[in-house]
Formats: structure tokens, C-alpha cells, sequence
């Protein structure tokens, strides 16, 4: 008996050995080793708990803790509602992040590719395990995905919050903790063989406007060196950088100078939605995270939710389209697309023509002219209706993104057309890209061999600035005049030219009237 418990002390003791540690700052962290070589550490915290006093400040520097610390499992996700009510994993104390890196110990310098999730900016974790990072590491990256603030505690703006901040700023706290945890991957990702000089930001739906918006902010400058967007862009609107200041969701007062609503009536839910939360920041620091996304959610459905990104002068001095329009983004290589059937909507043709009517003014006879709601549904597209929706939400706005971006920068356009397994009558929906991408796709041999195309295209882009290599289609760049795109098909990847060009011109001629 004394044999085996000393062979089974002895097999523990081995096992906690081989159980890979560093320091990072704050500590030590012990993470857990990959079945098929390297590593993976996750929960690591980059930034002081963002509770009372520092609920709405910016993140600051991780305090160091003592000892050991497991780093085996993900954190909380971060406060936000689920069901009618705060979502009952998420926490305030949430500014975690993860690393994989494909061997341990650490000897290479590897490129770094860094993942923001989707869900709005008032929802979605990196905590989850359809963004494991292992698979993605394999082809030879150090793979890193952070929580960041979200809703009404990571994009909430209010005068008083600009008064008290030295920079005379408020809101885009979520943003400021996506660039704290890129100061954190410059600090300490060579610790686990990745090269803080050679960094990609990707990530889709709000991710992947965020990525596009950190382009375009100097807090942000030097942090990374190349980005991918999936299926969001700074273009959907021209002057979205300024209209979502109003979408707070709760105390509404989100811009620096007059703020736009559409009516009187607007204004004033605002402000009686504002009233009822407290009129200090003593009030609202007071309140429970609960009861906080309980209140904010309340106007949501008039006024929009607590997630708007906010030019406040400091993080974004300049709405991001505009910054882009005039080429002053940072001028880094950019793969970005849309999937072939984001959104499924179900308007009437009178519904579609006030919207038209709504968004393109002179222009809406012509637009209109592209979508007749008599057309039979297009096999790859749908009804006119989610041609138009499709069309003006995303394909069209990574088009004029591209146009300006391009002038200057490598760029890549693709469109993603496969439905996700089990899910075939939708077609590819929001976010059917993404356990491609991650190589988390549970199909057929079909989906694993399109699983593994994307995601060689994906890090190769992350070391080079350029997706090609031996065996994949040739993506050719996308320029204003063939305007090239790959398109991701059932029958793998196809190289193409002009997506949806009619339409998508008519877009950004609208673009291009918005903005003069």
C-alpha cells in the first residue's frame, strides 16, 4: 500500500512539474500542456478589477499577487445581460485574457495574432470554447483572446465622466481595454515565443469593428501590425461614429459637442432614462452591476443599446470613416469580408422603400431600381429584402472601406458562403465564418478541408501581410478597378472579381454624398 501511494505522490509530483509556468506581470502563472505539444494559459489578468472607484476609469496596471497562479481555466465573461437579467457567469472583474503558443518551452519568435469577440459590444466573451486558439496555433502563431468591458460599464459616456477625466474624455472604456491588453502582449507575449513585433488583431461582427476603429486611434499606434475584420466595418453609416454617441442606452449624453436625435421626443426619453439612474457618479458607482444593466437596458428599444463608440477626442479624436476617407489610419496590411447571407430579414417591399428612401435621398430611385421586390429569391443571396440588408449592412461598406484603404495598403476582400452543418436553409449567416476560422467546425471532410484553407490563409496573412502560399488559390490584392475577392465556397476557395459591383457602386456614391 505504501508503494503505491508513494508511486502516486510521486507521479503527482512529476505531473505538477511538467505543468508549464513564467512570469508575466502582476506574478507567476502555471498553465496546462497541449495534448499535441505546446501550451496554453488562460485567465490571465492584464488589468486591476474595474469595480467601484474604477467602474468607467481606464484600466490600470494589474496588481502583483503572490504565489502561483492557476491559469488552467477561462475567466468570468464580462457583465452583460442574458434572459432579461445579468447574465449569471458574467462579472464586473472580468479583464482576463488567454495565450496558446503550438510549443513549450518557447524557443521561436512567432507571429501574434490577437482575437476580439463579437456580440455587439454589449455582449460575447472570450471565454468560450468555440475560440479555442489550439488549432489556430498550429500553423505556427502565438494565439491570444481578451475579455474587454462591454454594454453600459465599457460604453457608457456621461458628462460627469468627462469632467473628472484628465483627457476630458468619457465611454470607449471597452476600447481602452482591448489596448491595454495589446500594452500587455508587447510587455509579455516573447515569454511564450510570440514576436510583439509582429502582431494581428482580428475579430468579427463588433469585433471586427472594433479592429477597424483601433485603426484609426493613436492610443492604439505601434500595438499591432496588420488586422482582419470579419463582417463589420467603419462604413455602414457615414456619420455612425457619431450617431451611435446617442445610442448609451442609459444616461444618453454620449458626445462632445451637440448630440443628434432625431426629435424632441427622443431627446427627453433620454434624459427622464437618465434621471432615473442617479444624477452623480456617486449614485451610479453605488449601484449593483445588476441593477446597472437592468437600467440601461431599459430604453434600448427607442433610443439603442449602451454600446456606441464615441469620439471623444482622446481614444477616437475623429469619426473612424472619416478617418479612413482621408487616410489617416493606421496604414497596415487588411484582409476583410462579409458572409453571403449575414442577416435574414422579413420587410415588406414598403418597408424596404422608406428605408431606401431614408438612406439614399436622391439616390433611392436608383438604388430601388436593383432590388424589385418581384425578383425570385437568389439561390446565394435570398429575397431582395436580404439582398438589401446584406447589401447596405455589410458587403457594400467592406467595399468602401476597401476603396479607401487599398489606395496604399495590401488589402484582401473575401466573401464566406458556406452554411454552417445543420444549418443549410439559412445560408451563411453572421457569424458562420467563425469555427472556420478557428478550426472548431464539427462537419464533414468538406468543412475540415475549407477549416483548414481558412485558417492557413489567416496566419499566413498574420506572418506576412500576405495570405498566399504553396497549395491554396492565388488571392490576388483588391484594387479599385477589378476589386478582387476570394469567395469561400462548398467547393472550396475561388478566386473572383466585382462582388455585387452594381449595388455596391450605388453605395458608395451614397457614401461619397454623405460625407461632402
Amino acid at each position: 500500500m505504501r508503494t503505491i501511494l508513494w508511486s502516486v505522490l510521486l507521479a503527482m509530483r512529476a505531473g505538477a512539474a511538467e505543468a508549464p509556468a513564467l512570469a508575466v506581470t502582476g506574478g507567476e502563472i502555471r498553465g496546462s500542456l497541449l495534448e499535441k505539444g505546446g501550451a496554453a494559459f488562460k485567465g490571465i489578468p492584464f488589468a486591476q478589477p474595474p469595480v467601484g472607484e474604477l467602474r468607467w476609469r481606464e484600466p490600470m496596471p494589474v496588481k502583483a499577487w503572490n504565489g502561483l497562479r492557476d491559469a488552467t481555466a477561462f475567466g468570468p465573461p464580462c457583465a452583460q445581460n442574458g434572459g432579461g437579467r445579468m447574465l449569471e457567469t458574467s462579472k464586473e472583474d472580468c479583464l482576463f485574457l488567454n495565450v496558446w503558443t503550438p510549443e513549450w518551452p518557447a524557443r521561436s519568435r512567432m507571429p501574434v495574432m490577437v482575437w476580439i469577440h463579437g456580440g455587439g459590444n454589449y455582449g460575447g466573451t472570450a471565454s468560450n470554447n468555440n475560440f479555442d486558439g489550439e488549432s489556430l496555433a498550429r500553423h505556427g502563431v502565438v494565439l491570444v483572446s481578451t475579455n474587454y468591458r462591454l454594454t453600459v460599464f465599457g460604453f457608457f459616456a456621461h458628462p460627469e465622466l468627462t469632467k473628472e477625466s484628465p483627457h476630458h474624455a468619457s465611454g470607449n472604456y471597452g476600447l481602452l481595454d482591448q489596448i491595454a491588453a495589446l500594452q500587455w502582449v508587447r510587455e509579455n507575449i516573447a515569454k511564450f515565443g510570440g514576436d510583439p513585433g509582429n502582431v494581428t488583431i482580428f475579430g468579427q461582427s463588433a469585433g471586427a469593428v472594433d479592429v477597424n476603429v483601433l485603426m484609426t486611434s493613436p492610443l492604439a499606434k505601434g500595438l499591432f501590425h496588420r488586422a482582419i475584420a470579419e463582417s463589420g466595418t467603419v462604413t455602414r453609416n457615414p456619420d455612425d461614429a457619431t450617431l451611435r454617441m446617442t445610442a448609451l442606452g442609459a444616461v444618453m449624453q454620449v458626445k462632445k459637442g451637440p448630440v443628434t436625435y432625431s426629435d424632441a421626443a427622443e431627446r427627453a426619453e433620454a434624459e427622464q432614462a437618465g434621471e432615473k439612474l442617479g444624477a452623480s457618479l456617486h449614485d451610479l458607482r453605488a449601484m449593483s452591476a445588476a441593477d446597472l444593466l437592468k437600467a440601461a437596458a431599459a430604453p434600448r428599444q427607442s433610443i439603442g443599446p449602451a454600446n456606441g463608440v464615441a469620439v471623444d477626442g482622446w481614444v477616437i479624436p475623429r469619426p473612424p470613416a472619416e478617418v479612413f476617407a482621408t487616410a489617416k489610419q493606421q496604414r497596415v496590411p487588411l484582409l476583410i469580408g462579409n458572409n453571403a447571407r449575414e442577416r435574414t430579414p422579413h420587410n415588406t417591399p414598403e418597408e424596404v422603400r422608406q428605408a431606401m428612401d431614408a438612406m439614399y435621398g436622391p439616390l433611392a430611385a436608383k438604388a430601388l431600381t436593383l432590388y424589385p421586390a418581384t425578383q425570385p429569391p437568389d439561390p446565394l443571396y435570398g429575397a431582395a429584402d436580404a439582398q438589401w440588408v446584406v447589401d447596405t449592412m455589410y458587403r457594400c461598406p467592406v467595399v468602401a472601406q476597401l476603396l479607401w484603404h487599398a489606395a496604399g495598403n495590401p488589402s484582401y476582400e473575401y466573401q464566406f458562403d458556406r452554411a454552417a452543418p445543420g444549418r443549410e436553409e439559412l445560408g451563411a449567416v453572421h457569424g458562420a465564418e467563425v469555427s472556420y476560422v478557428f478550426g472548431t467546425v464539427k462537419g464533414s471532410e468538406a468543412d475540415a478541408a475549407l477549416s483548414g484553407a481558412i485558417q492557413r490563409y489567416w496566419t499566413n496573412f498574420a506572418k506576412t501581410g500576405d495570405p498566399n502560399g504553396a497549395g491554396l488559390p492565388h488571392w490576388p490584392l483588391f484594387d479599385a478597378n477589378a476589386r478582387a475577392y476570394m469567395e469561400f465556397t462548398d467547393n472550396g476557395p475561388q478566386p473572383r472579381e466585382g462582388l455585387r459591383r452594381p449595388y455596391c457602386d450605388v453605395y458608395v456614391e451614397n457614401v461619397k454624398r454623405l460625407m461632402h
